[in-house]
């Protein structure tokens, strides 16, 4: 190590006891990290990319610093998507610290990872006080039974309203509306649940219409409209 010619010059001056590091919790334990393997947790990232196209969320189960479990859910932009696929690829099996510096491919996912381990760092995990954390697998059950993420598009404009196309129940066919032109209700369509249906030999017609569902009040409706055409 090498020191500028100023700060040879110095006389020393010793210091009092050297206070350790602020404790985290770290599921369910307070500790004092010092090395990457010292923390585990389950946390979620949000990034963007710098043209804001598209955003991505991250969710990183890690134990003893090691990355165990990955899920990533983009929106906005169709090259996300893949650079998704390489990333979920490239994580598991890392410490926090090396994903980190590790090329994600989309800034959007970097972000998600900048974020996500600032969470770890601090100890604001989602698992911070469980103790044991969480086990591997928690990441997957954040989609529900249907394995689908929540997807939401809703698109409008001033000469003609709006138009919800996809919401939490599932892509929506129909809108109700009432007297007025104004929307009450809706249709729906779970795919999570027809593809299951699908996979599970149930024909196609069957599985659409058992995956098939209302939200407010559309049996009230006077006039139908596809929001995709109409």
């Amino acid at each position: 190590m090498q020191y500028a010619s100023e700060i040879q010059t110095m006389c020393p001056i010793q210091r009092g006891d050297l206070h350790p590091s602020a404790p985290i919790p770290v599921e369910g334990r307070m500790i004092n990290p010092k090395e990457v393997i010292a923390i585990s947790g389950l946390s979620h990232g949000v990034g963007a990319c710098a043209p804001q196209q598209g955003a991505a969320k991250l969710t990183l189960n890690v134990k003893e610093g090691i990355i165990e479990e990955a899920l990533i859910e983009t929106i906005g932009c169709s090259g996300m998507t893949h650079s998704a696929a390489m990333a979920a690829e490239i994580l598991t099996g890392k410490t926090i610290l090396e994903a980190m510096n590790t090329d994600l491919v989309c800034d959007a996912i970097n972000v998600a990872m900048r974020e996500i381990f600032l969470q770890f760092a601090y100890g604001r995990t989602q698992s911070a006080f469980s103790e044991g954390g969480l086990e591997v697998g928690a990441a997957l059950e954040d989609l529900g039974k249907t394995k689908r993420s929540q997807v939401g598009t809703s698109y409008s404009t001033n000469a003609k309203g709006v138009r919800y196309m996809e919401l939490a129940e599932g892509y929506v066919t129909r809108l109700g509306l009432d007297e007025d032109s104004e929307v009450i209700g809706y249709e729906y369509l779970n795919l999570g649940k027809m593809m299951a249906d699908i996979g599970k030999g149930i024909s196609a017609d069957e599985a659409l219409k058992d995956a098939k569902g209302t939200y407010g009040r559309f049996s009230e409706a006077v006039k139908t409209v596809d929001p995709r055409q109409e």
